[in-house]
Formats: C-alpha cells, sequence, structure tokens
C-alpha cells in the first residue's frame, strides 16, 4: 500500500490561507507522482494479457518516457520509446532523460515531428508492430482509462477537509482522475503547461462531475517554456518550504496558486492541497537548456 503525506507550506498567506502539498514525488525515487499512478493498472494488465514488450511515445525530456523505463526494467519487460525528434539520435549522451532511459534498457525510435503528429494513426501503429514485434500501447504521457483509474486513488478521506485540490494539467489524465474521487463541495483546479483549449475536451472524455476548472494564464509560453522568474520562483519557493519543484508542471501550477492568493481569488480561511506530481529528474534537462540561454539554473 502507497502512503503519501500531505505537507504543509509553510509561507505567509493571507486571509487564514493555507496550503497544503501532497507529496506524489516521494512515491518512488524514479517511477514517481501521478507516472507511477498512470502505469499501475496499464502494466497490471499488460502483464496479465502476457505481453513482453511495452511501447509508448514522448519528447526529448519526457518525464513519462523516464518513468516507464524504469517501471519495465524492474517489471521484466522490454521497453520502446518512440521520440519526437530525428535529430536526437545522435545526442543521447547529451540528453539526461534519453540516456537515463537507455541506461534502464529502453530501445529508441526517433521519428520527425511531422511523423509524430500522426503517431496515433493506425497504419503507423502497424508499422510499429512490424518493425517491433507484438507490443502493449501506453499513449503518450500514459493517459488512458487505466491511467484515470490509478489517479482516482490519489486522493484520501482524509483530503475531504479541503476546498479546492490543484494540480498541474498535461494530457489530462491526473486531473481527471481527481475530478472522479473528489468529494461534494470540493474544487478541482487545474494550471495547464500547454496553450489551447483542446485540453477541456479531453477532460471531458474522463471526468465525471463538472466540478473542475482550468486556470490557463501560467503556462509561461506553452510546454516546457520557463524564464528567469519562473527559475527564481522556483529557487525561492525551495529555500522557504525545503520543496523541489520541477520547472514545467508543479512549479507553474504553485506559481499560479500563490498568485492567486495575492489576487484574493480564495475566500478568507480556505484550505488548498496541491499535487506534486513528481517530475523531478527534467529539472536536469532544462539546466542544460537554461545554461545555453545565460539563465540562471534551478538549484537541485
Amino acid at each position: 500500500m502507497i502512503t503519501v503525506r500531505n505537507q504543509k507550506v509553510k509561507l505567509n498567506l493571507p486571509n487564514d490561507i493555507s496550503v497544503f502539498m501532497k507529496r506524489e514525488d516521494r512515491i518512488h525515487p524514479f517511477v514517481s507522482g501521478n507516472k507511477y499512478r498512470k502505469l499501475k493498472y496499464n502494466l497490471e494488465k499488460a502483464q496479465s494479457q502476457g505481453y513482453k514488450t511495452l511501447l509508448t511515445f514522448g519528447g526529448a525530456y519526457s518525464n513519462h518516457i523516464a518513468a516507464t523505463a524504469v517501471a519495465a526494467q524492474q517489471q521484466g519487460f522490454r521497453a520502446i520509446g518512440v521520440i519526437r525528434g530525428e535529430e536526437l539520435h545522435n545526442l543521447i549522451d547529451e540528453n539526461p532523460t534519453l540516456r537515463f532511459a537507455q541506461s534502464c534498457g529502453m530501445k529508441f525510435k526517433f521519428i520527425s515531428r511531422e511523423a509524430y503528429r500522426v503517431k496515433n494513426a493506425p497504419a503507423f501503429v502497424n508499422d510499429l508492430r512490424s518493425e517491433f514485434g507484438d507490443f502493449f500501447l501506453i499513449p503518450e504521457g500514459g493517459t488512458n482509462t487505466l491511467a484515470v483509474r490509478g489517479c482516482e486513488e490519489i486522493l484520501t478521506s482524509g483530503d475531504a477537509m479541503f476546498d479546492y485540490i490543484c494540480c498541474p494539467v498535461g494530457t489530462g489524465g491526473t486531473i481527471s482522475g481527481l475530478i472522479n474521487c473528489s468529494k461534494l463541495g470540493q474544487q478541482v483546479l487545474g494550471f495547464p503547461a500547454l496553450k489551447g483549449d483542446f485540453l477541456r475536451e479531453e477532460i471531458r472524455k474522463f471526468a465525471n462531475n463538472d466540478r473542475w476548472k482550468l486556470i490557463t494564464d501560467y503556462h509561461f509560453g506553452g510546454y516546457a517554456k520557463i524564464n528567469e522568474d519562473l527559475v527564481r520562483f522556483l529557487n525561492d519557493f525551495k529555500r522557504q518550504t525545503q520543496i523541489p519543484l520541477d520547472p514545467v508542471y508543479t512549479g507553474k501550477m504553485m506559481y499560479g496558486i500563490l498568485d492567486l492568493v495575492k489576487k484574493g481569488y480564495f475566500k478568507e480561511g480556505t484550505q488548498i492541497l496541491a499535487i506534486h506530481t513528481g517530475g523531478l529528474q527534467g529539472i536536469a534537462g532544462m539546466n542544460e537548456r537554461l545554461k545555453k540561454k545565460n539563465i540562471p539554473l534551478i538549484e537541485l
């Protein structure tokens, strides 16, 4: 049984507002946070159906790719990662995420960004089966009905005290699970890491109630985009709370929550539970990019 404790974020907040963080990042050193939740029932199904190989998709710094590589190694699966960007073929040693996944035994297929856009087309998947043999397919980011089922286990009976449940949003699986297991009187706030409104339709495919809202003002320009203001926030937050945040998901969510507190979005006495979805492995890769832009680094 997984035990995850809520940690109070010790910050001086106005109007008697309290923020707690559910430290899902502590579930597992490598398969942490929502990646553990999303993979749990997918791997159970793959095992029960006798599959020997997992195949999934991701970008150069994908938390999902890293987590799948570890989980596959630990449970005896062969792992294939279809990676966006042909140019990365010769850059594995320079990329912390891909280097780590490879060290766990994952094999890669690098494809163009154009090909990646049609990765879910039946013809493309059939070509992959011709190349690699039969496999259990896990979608990009891990989101499917089995992933949502796993994310429905994030909240416990002890979390009924909170007025708001907040989480980062990538592919929509985690927030869908939280929506489904939230209680009457609670609202789930999602903070997308990507621009665009398409996520609402994705979430509606899995969510069983309408007690949720997307806060779309804190993506910092889009997926994996970051600036000095966010880096400064991440470093200040860690110094004050001893809680590390990743720059793509949880960091942007926490920036958004605290900015909304300052702007009076939450009424007096509100209790907020923020979900730490892990992703800390991505800090090393982000710091490599920040070095090239001569931007201060995220403290590890």
